[in-house]
């Protein structure tokens, strides 16, 4: 079992959740984070006062798949994300050593 990992652009969200669950991956948590890459952030104006931004807002979404379908849910994710550019996001997996459902005590792969 693995935990996908996802920081995308908000505006993204829905694509990502209809495309994961296309594939058939059904929970996932979804946390409004700020941050920045690359691109490091960005100034604007504001009533004609420019300042920077330093933190971009994005979104995390994590999800626990089993390992085999890792790579589907990684291209799902990739190929709904993409703009094209800078600040697209990134994608982490992490191993996930065990899973237990509350409700009904299910273990591990059942749990997911």
């Amino acid at each position: 079992m693995k935990i996908v990992m996802a920081i995308i652009k908000p505006f993204k969200l829905e694509e990502v959740r209809d495309a994961l669950t296309a594939i058939g991956v059904h929970g996932l948590t979804v946390t409004e984070v700020k941050g920045y890459g690359r691109q490091k952030g960005h100034t604007e104006i504001y009533r004609g006062a420019e300042y920077a931004v330093s933190f971009l807002p994005k979104i995390k979404i994590e999800v626990a798949v089993a390992s085999d379908q890792v790579e589907k849910t990684i291209d799902a994710i990739t190929v709904a994300a993409k703009t094209g550019q800078i600040g697209d996001g990134k994608i982490f997996v992490i191993n996930l050593e065990n899973a237990v459902r509350i409700r009904t005590g299910e273990a591990d792969a059942a749990a997911l």
